[in-house]
């Protein structure tokens, strides 16, 4: 029977109920100096928060060695109520230190393994997804070299690949690459930040190809998020292709937290879902928020 692999345990995909696909409880890179999300109790409160706004599972997309914080996430669950999944991979080679990255060489496909499998160091909370990233309109040795790791371990395991794509771009080259060459299932592959690009054709030909397409990251200002996402999704749902969308947050630094006077967890199902119902009507953007996150994250766990 697939499951969703939660950091309480595996629970059927109708369990999840309202879905952020795509969200941080916890993050921290150098790439965000002084604007990391470290503070649990903040984490409790924004969770708590998403569950008012009747939100039932988040998916945190934070990798390996950026700030995950595993060991907190089951008291995090139980206390809010919210099912939480944990993520393991590998983000851009500027988020880590180089020796990091030298010792990691010839063995990370084995690091996601255990993750998914064993746990998360010794913390005992499974990863329920692979989390791996490119490059703007490319994909380096490193984007590839994580990528394959990846396919590695999906094979493994049957986890659900998750790609960060730069600024929404590169989309197929990630299809070609983890799809064509390395047989990873389009089904199994999530693309991440298509708001941030918004190329309809791009859209159309990534769903045709079978992956799952997340818009994620909204109220962003600096990226045509809010006011082009409706146009976006429409376009997918109008072409046949709502059973392919997915919705998250992206909240990635603490002042933009909900708790913190941003648009955080809640916004999504606050502000997001009404601008798209609008657009879609409310039983697609249900199932959009609900059936779809439990077919992405679904899996026959090996």
């Amino acid at each position: 029977m697939s499951t969703v692999r939660t950091v309480l345990g595996d629970v059927p995909p109708e369990a999840l109920g309202l879905c952020d696909a795509h969200d941080h409880l916890f993050l921290s890179s150098p790439q965000l100096p002084g604007q990391e999300l470290r503070d649990a109790s903040a984490a409790r409160a924004e969770l708590a928060a998403f569950r008012a706004a009747g939100g039932g599972c988040v998916v945190q997309w934070t990798p390996y060695a950026m700030g995950r914080r595993a060991a907190d996430l089951p008291l995090l669950s139980r206390d809010t109520g919210v099912h939480v999944v944990a993520g393991t991979g590998l983000h851009q080679a500027a988020h880590y230190e180089a020796e990091l990255l030298r010792r990691l060489r010839g063995g990370l496909a084995d690091l996601f393994v255990a993750e998914l499998t064993d746990g998360i160091g010794t913390s005992g909370v499974r990863a329920g997804l692979i989390k791996v990233a490119g490059g703007f309109h490319a994909l380096d040795a490193h984007a590839r070299w994580t990528m394959t790791a990846a396919a590695e371990a999906h094979h493994a395991t049957g986890a659900p690949v998750a790609v960060h794509l730069e600024l929404g771009t590169g989309a197929l080259n990630v299809l070609d690459l983890l799809c064509g060459e390395l047989g990873v299932p389009p089904h199994r592959v999530i693309l991440g930040h298509l708001n941030r690009f918004p190329d309809f054709t791009v859209h159309r030909r990534a769903a045709e190809a079978g992956a799952f397409l997340a818009f994620d990251g909204p109220s962003r200002a600096n990226h045509a998020t809010d006011w082009r996402m409706p146009d976006a999704v429409r376009a997918l749902a109008d072409a046949g292709f709502g059973h392919r969308l997915l919705l998250g947050g992206d909240t990635t630094t603490a002042g933009a937290r909900s708790v913190d006077g941003g648009p955080g967890m809640p916004y999504l199902l606050r502000g997001v879902r009404p601008r798209l119902e609008l657009a879609l009507g409310e039983d697609l953007v249900e199932r959009i928020l609900t059936e779809n996150p439990g077919r992405a994250f679904a899996v026959d766990w090996r």
